[in-house]
């Protein structure tokens, strides 16, 4: 009588761990590929300066004009949008919340760096690249694709030594529309945006167009549909 051959625990295990990996790899693969299609709509070019959208499909044009200014604290926006962000800084001052102006303006080179950044930082917690790349990208637009190169787009934090960020965040919720501004990634716009949610990141785009984005609970890419 023939004796049934013996397997090799071993190598049962080899083949697990091999097809565990190539499921992981595809995945990463099948992920990248939806992150570069997977919303591939483009926005016609607003001839108006504060209505032109970037985001990762919509890059900026070579040829958009910026009016940049200094702020006290050394960041810059463009001095268009000074008086109305000026205006609603006040506003909340006056109702005992106190924001700033975290970051403004921001070259391509300090685009790249913080988007260099955002990646290795993934890599090192074990990410993949091209699962990091792909992850980092919903926080940090890659160079061309970022609103702070329009210098109408600012991330607001709090004093901390007046108020928290919170307190900051929801007074803007509220408020900022009067002024000109939206809150640029809403929750629940992920996929329309490109960007997850950042309740500090607002953008001008002038009192009319701001009252009807907040009145219809819409992000500005909906705005153009």
């Amino acid at each position: 009588m023939a004796k049934k051959k013996r397997r090799n625990p071993i190598l049962k295990v080899l083949k697990v761990v091999v097809v565990v990996y190539l499921l992981l790899v595809l995945g990463n693969l099948i992920g990248d590929i939806y992150s570069r299609l997977g919303n591939t709509h483009t926005i016609a070019v607003s001839d108006e300066w504060n209505l032109v959208v970037v985001n990762r499909w919509n890059e900026l044009t070579e040829d958009y004009d910026i009016e940049l200014m200094e702020l006290s604290n050394g960041q810059k926006i463009d001095e268009r949008i000074y008086p109305y962000l000026q205006e609603m800084f006040d506003a909340a001052r006056a109702e005992g919340i106190y924001p700033i102006v975290r970051e403004g303006y921001r070259t391509e080179k300090e685009q790249q760096a913080l988007y260099d950044e955002k990646v290795q930082a993934y890599i090192n917690e074990g990410y993949s690249r091209s699962r990091a790349e792909r992850t980092a990208k919903e926080w940090v637009a890659l160079p061309g694709t970022s609103e702070h190169q329009l210098g109408i787009a600012v991330d607001i934090n709090a004093d901390k030594s007046k108020c928290s960020n919170d307190e900051v965040y929801e007074w803007l919720a509220e408020n900022a529309h009067e002024y000109g501004f939206i809150l640029r990634y809403p929750q629940g716009k992920t996929e329309i945006t490109g960007t997850s949610y950042e309740p500090w990141h607002y953008r001008y785009v002038g009192e009319a167009v701001a009252l009807e984005i907040y009145e219809r609970g819409i992000c500005l890419e909906e705005y153009f549909e």
